[in-house]
């Protein structure tokens, strides 16, 4: 029975989640499979990957094929190097020892770069959001200036057309003049 390593999709529409699955190559792609070996998140950067190592090694000791993007998991978490040195253990080029030590300092520089890139993510991500709160700062001065200045105007408007509503109701005052010298001597002389 020829078995395959490949990806059993799961999930919800638009937001898939696959298990990582050992299965007969003639069932379904979601069907029954043999073993599930791990788990495989795309939606998080990085992508989510759990993967149970020496099953799959096991798997692939037997003979299993794998598909283009199962390859391309287990080689990114480090099952097909550890084939790779169970297989010259079993020929005798290394020690069972040494294979353990070239995979472990395989592991260690792996989780280094990955660890650079979380936090090379998380950087950016914190200067987008410092450059987007910088910029609604600015946007938030602009517009209390500009609303101070239409506040300013309106105070004004309203000031002039009071003044001009006082002006318009106000009763015009009639001067009268003094009809006479005589009378205007004697109003200078009264107020004096």
């Amino acid at each position: 029975m020829p078995v395959k390593i490949r990806l059993q999709r799961h999930g919800k529409k638009g937001k898939p989640f696959y298990w990582i699955v050992a299965a007969d190559v003639r069932s379904k792609r979601d069907g029954r499979y043999l073993e599930k070996i791990g788990t495989y998140n795309p939606n998080t950067n990085p992508a989510q990957i759990d993967l149970d190592i020496d099953g799959a090694v096991n798997w692939l000791q037997n003979g299993a094929q794998r598909t283009d993007t199962a390859k391309a998991i287990l080689s990114y978490k480090g099952a097909m190097l550890k084939n790779h040195l169970v297989g010259g253990v079993k020929k005798g080029a290394l020690t069972e020892e040494q294979a353990d030590e070239k995979f472990n300092a395989w592991v260690e520089e792996k989780a280094a770069k990955i660890n650079a890139k979380v936090e090379g993510l998380s950087k950016a991500d914190a200067d987008a959001k410092a450059k987007a709160f910088d910029a609604e700062v600015k946007v938030n001065e602009e517009r209390a200036a500009s609303a101070k200045e239409v506040v300013e105007a309106k105070i004004k408007a309203d000031a002039d057309a009071k003044a001009a509503e006082a002006a318009a109701n106000a009763e015009p005052v009639e001067e009268k003049g003094p009809e006479s010298i005589d009378d205007a001597q004697n109003a200078a002389s009264e107020e004096a």
